[in-house]
């Protein structure tokens, strides 16, 4: 009967998941691991492409402009999102509700198209950069390089910090303030040493967050960094240009960016384990109007980030009705940008539709069975397959597109220049979304009920989808859209893996940047904006939330 028992359906069905994530994740980057350590021509074991790599200054300085962008990124990102939470959560903001959602929406497009949007608002012929200089004769700031990179992906992450921390300010007790409030503790002294130790995990998984992206992101440096290049733009040039030959050097850059991720990953799992507190709040924060000139410095500052926050993704909407020739935007409104959107490249977006909507529906069946594994049967394979789940979350989009296509690009199994790997890549990416939402709807499900109908008579596979399943909905609907939302936004990996066949919106949107064709491109990134926000408005909808954690 033990025998038996171990081998039920479900665990075939954990054995050919963690099959599936072998393939399709660990296969690939230990055959770029292995790739980063053999020459190219000989076929010999060699340290050759890691010996290249520290050897010259230009690699090392993309290395240190990476290290640089993060690193200001995130804690840029924390002094900006860290204040503005504790302003919405503690101070009473007319329109407070609104707010969020506006905020939550400025960090939901893909970020090359708020670099996008601030070339053409402080670009060297950019609409605010002419009016300073017209009018006050005053020659503005390069957007480009690393002051450019900086703006466009803190502007684009400080959301996610600020959805973090809002969340956790939540559950401090209101208890804890009116106790420091008794001590002379007020202001800012109360925030940093009272709020800020509480918060103290929850930010640094935000910070986490904020780092992980700024390190992979491929299209924003690439845009606007011209002279400045960073690793994700040194391995697609890498990689591009070897294509036809040994593409070891990029497998050998790819293997040192994840293993400096994962090391950033442990380090912030480590210090969070540390500074962990547990916290139930029954008298939770709640916010008080604010008298004086605290209520408008408040006000001001929600307002003014809030705007600068929304500013480009309002000036692409504007500019994509404008009438355009080339990179010029002369007077006049016309639809001559949607028309030839849809008639040029009409096709990137019917790709992005069935490719994303292929992704969900495997990403869907796939993560309820994950999250019922991890939260119901646990062991030691649904312990490991929960820590594969997560491993996506650190390795960059284009790694892994890179080691998608190093590895299936030869017999017994291509998928290179197909759908498939695309999709492959879309749905290990993008599962940990699904997976963390349905397994929170999940842990709220009690055994008993399982327990009650396999005792009358239906099996554990029965009462998984006639009971588990309906209950578990919400959160399984919730976390597709997220899913959807970021699988429509994703740049890296689709600019590694596509072909003309299968190019995406977001591609598409980048190559016509790249041409000039401005007026294409902002129509092509007001659909996709309109697309992200609806899909967004639907998750607020049907999951009860006004923010978004992982």
């Amino acid at each position: 009967m033990t025998s038996r028992k171990k081998f039920d359906v479900w665990m075939v069905i954990t054995l050919l998941i963690f099959a599936s994530y072998l393939l399709f994740l660990a296969y690939p980057l230990f055959t770029l691991l292995i790739k980063s350590f053999v020459d190219g021509t000989t076929g010999d074991f060699s340290l050759a492409y890691f010996e290249k790599f520290f050897s010259k200054k230009y690699y090392l300085n993309a290395l240190v402009n990476s290290i640089k962008v993060t690193v200001g990124v995130t804690v840029l990102s924390v002094l900006i999102a860290g204040p503005l939470a504790y302003i919405m959560s503690t101070v009473k903001i007319k329109g407070g509700k609104w707010i969020q959602i506006l905020i939550l929406i400025s960090s939901m497009s893909a970020p090359f198209i708020g670099a996008y949007s601030w070339i053409l608002l402080l670009g060297r012929n950019g609409v605010i950069t002419n009016f300073v200089s017209k009018v006050f004769g005053i020659a503005m700031p390069d957007i480009y390089g690393f002051t450019g990179i900086l703006l466009v992906l803190t502007l684009q992450l400080s959301p996610l910090v600020f959805m973090y921390v809002s969340g956790a300010l939540k559950n401090v007790d209101h208890s804890l303030i009116e106790a420091a409030e008794s001590m002379n503790y007020t202001g800012l002294r109360k925030m940093w040493k009272v709020l800020v130790p509480l918060v103290t995990p929850t930010i640094l998984a935000g910070a986490l967050l904020v780092f992980m992206r700024a390190l992979a992101d491929f299209g924003t440096p690439m845009l606007i960094g011209e002279g400045y290049k960073t690793i994700p733009v040194l391995i697609f040039t890498e990689f591009i240009s070897e294509v036809g030959g040994d593409d070891g050097f990029a497998a050998a850059i790819s293997v040192l960016v994840v293993l400096f991720a994962t090391s950033v990953f442990l380090l912030q799992k480590y210090i969070s384990n540390r500074k962990s507190f547990t916290m139930s709040a029954l008298n939770p924060i709640e916010p008080k109007k604010a008298k004086g000139l605290w209520n408008f410095v408040a006000h001001a500052c929600v307002y003014v980030y809030t705007a600068i926050a929304l500013m480009p993704q309002l000036y692409v909407m504007y500019t994509s009705f404008l009438k355009t020739s080339g990179r010029i935007f002369v007077p006049g409104y016309s639809f001559d940008s949607y028309r030839s959107a849809f008639s040029k490249i009409g096709d990137s977006i019917y790709n992005t539709f069935v490719l994303a909507a292929i992704s969900i529906v495997i990403i869907v069946f796939v993560a309820v069975l994950i999250a019922y594994i991890t939260v119901k049967r646990k062991g030691a394979i649904a312990n490991v397959l929960d820590v594969f789940t997560m491993f996506p979350y650190i390795v960059p989009g284009s790694i892994l597109g890179i080691a998608l296509l190093v590895t299936f690009n030869q017999k017994p199994l291509v998928l290179s220049g197909t759908i498939f790997i695309i999709i492959a890549a879309f749905v290990i990416r993008r599962l940990p979304y699904t997976i963390r939402s349905s397994a929170a709807v999940l842990h709220q499900v009690n055994d008993s009920i399982e327990e009650a109908s396999i005792s009358l008579g239906a099996s554990s596979m029965r009462t998984f989808f006639k009971i588990t399943l309906p209950m578990m909905i919400t959160g399984v609907v919730a976390g597709a859209i997220l899913s959807w939302i970021s699988i429509i936004t994703e740049l890296s990996t689709s600019i590694i893996l596509y072909t003309g066949n299968t190019k995406t919106m977001t591609v598409a949107i980048y190559t016509e940047v790249i041409r000039g064709n401005y007026g294409v491109a902002a129509a092509l990134s007001t659909i996709l904006t309109i697309i992200t926000v609806l899909s967004l408005l639907l998750f607020f909808k049907l999951s009860g939330k006004k923010e978004i954690t992982m």
